[in-house]
Formats: C-alpha cells, sequence, structure tokens
C-alpha cells in the first residue's frame, strides 16, 4: 500500500488541539501518512500557554533531514516556527525538496493571546521562507501584520492578498473567520480571487483550526490535488470540525479534525 506523505514542521501543544498534534490528527483523518519536525514544545491546555521551549535550530533539521532522506515527502506544512534562526535553518533544509509542495501557516499568536512568533522572526518568514511557499495561509490578523495594516473587510482581504502574494509564495490564503456574519476564506492566485463562504458556527471549540485548515490542505495536495481543489475540500473539512468540536477543558476546546471520519462510520 503506498500513501502520500507529509512533513510537518511545528510546535508541540501539550493539551492536543492545535500544533503538531492537530496536524497529525488532520492528515491521517485524510488518508495521508504524517511526519514531524518539532521545532518548540509549549505547555498548554485549553486555557493558555504557560510556557515555550525553543529546540535548537540543528536539531530541528535533524529532524527534517532523518524524515525527507529516508521516507521522502509529497507535501511540506509549517506551523510555530518561533524564532528567525529556526525559519533560517528550516529554509535551507528544505531547499532541496522543492518538487514537494509547502504551505505555510504563519503562526503568530495563540487562541489565548500567547505570542508564538518573535517579532523579529517576521522579517525571516516573509524573507526565507515565505518565496518557497505554494500556498500561505494568514488569518487576519496575521496577513495584517506581514502588510503592517489592519484587514477587516474582504475588499481589504483583496489587497493584502496582493501585498502578500508579491513576497513570493505562488498561492495565498486569507481566512476570514474574524469577518463580521461570514467566515469567507479568500484565495488568490495571482490571476483571480476565489471566495469560499461558509455560515459562521458559534463555538467557543475552534483551538487549532487554523492549524487544521493548513494540513487538510497540505495533505490534499499530497494526494495531488490542484491548489484550488486542496483549499475547497480543506473548507469543507474545517466547517465541519468546527461543526463539531469537542467539549475538553475550562477554555477554548478543540475542533475535532476526526469529525469527518466519525460522521462516515455513522457515529
Amino acid at each position: 500500500m503506498t500513501i502520500p506523505r507529509v512533513l510537518i514542521i511545528a510546535g508541540s501543544d501539550s493539551g492536543g488541539g492545535a500544533g503538531i498534534q492537530a496536524d497529525l490528527k488532520t492528515v491521517s483523518a485524510l488518508g495521508a501518512f504524517g511526519m514531524t519536525a518539532i521545532t518548540a514544545l509549549t505547555a498548554q491546555n485549553t486555557t493558555g500557554v504557560f510556557g515555550v521551549l525553543e529546540i535548537a535550530p540543528g536539531f530541528v533539521v535533524q529532524q527534517i533531514e532523518a524524515c525527507a532522506c529516508d521516507i521522502g515527502c509529497d507535501a511540506i506544512k509549517t506551523g510555530m516556527l518561533s524564532s528567525s534562526a529556526i525559519i533560517e535553518a528550516i529554509a535551507a533544509a528544505i531547499s532541496p525538496y522543492r518538487s514537494a509542495p509547502l504551505v505555510v501557516d504563519p503562526v503568530m499568536i495563540s487562541k489565548h493571546g500567547a505570542p508564538l512568533l518573535k517579532p523579529e522572526a517576521i522579517a525571516a518568514l516573509k524573507g526565507k521562507l515565505m518565496p518557497l511557499a505554494t500556498v500561505v495561509t494568514p488569518n487576519l490578523h496575521e496577513a495584517g501584520a506581514l502588510i503592517g495594516r489592519e484587514i477587516t473587510t474582504l475588499a481589504e482581504m483583496k489587497e493584502a492578498a496582493r501585498a502578500i502574494l508579491d513576497l513570493g509564495p505562488k498561492n495565498v490564503v486569507i481566512k476570514g473567520g474574524h469577518l463580521v456574519n461570514v467566515a469567507a476564506d479568500l484565495l488568490y492566485d495571482g490571476r483571480e480571487f476565489t471566495v469560499f463562504n461558509a455560515d459562521r458556527i458559534e463555538s467557543k471549540d475552534t483551538h487549532g483550526t487554523g492549524c487544521c485548515f493548513a494540513s487538510a490542505i497540505a495533505a490534499n495536495l499530497a494526494h495531488k490535488g490542484s491548489v484550488l481543489e486542496s483549499v475547497a475540500a480543506a473548507k469543507e473539512f474545517i466547517t465541519e470540525s468546527i461543526r463539531s468540536g469537542v467539549r475538553v477543558g475550562k477554555g477554548y476546546g478543540p475542533a475535532n479534525p476526526m469529525a469527518m471520519l466519525y460522521r462516515k462510520a455513522g457515529m
């Protein structure tokens, strides 16, 4: 049996709702094989982030090379990268694997407001990693940080997508989950815009949605879907994951990347 392979480079969420843990659940649910290179360990749960321990850049690279040279990869996804040194090391390490599509989720801040990317690392993200990306998936806050202005409307999302594409990625998906009334995501490929709409689901259990969405895009790209097909499938996947969010803990519970599997199994 052959299976698409996705290399995930991101931080660990001890609470299991986001980060590497959510990424692995997502790619597994979508029929891909997930490998990991962990960039940071976080002590967190549904109520907050209580500590972050960065992994040495050289060891992050060693994890990448150990996976890629033996198992190989059909897609690569990055999440929490923490520092400019880690970003620069990753950009160099994945350069030999440019045939694999790269999905960059520019994780900057947690659901609870804790910083997950040092401010000085934004320049490295923009200059070193984003030019390698097949798809970059900022939310409204992250897109605003990348271009230096606030984004609150669909028209502003389009302007931001153009500006972010100028940084070098082939495609930009701006996640509009914080728009008023609708949950609209915008894909820009340099030629045209595609808007993916979904009804807003009022739920407190949305931790890890960005991780799951980007990993779903990566898994679908590993299955040889087009960017448009992969983003559309990821939008459906994350909408169902939010609708079936898991009520655990005292704070923000996680979205449920296993929801579609459960539905198919009649659970």
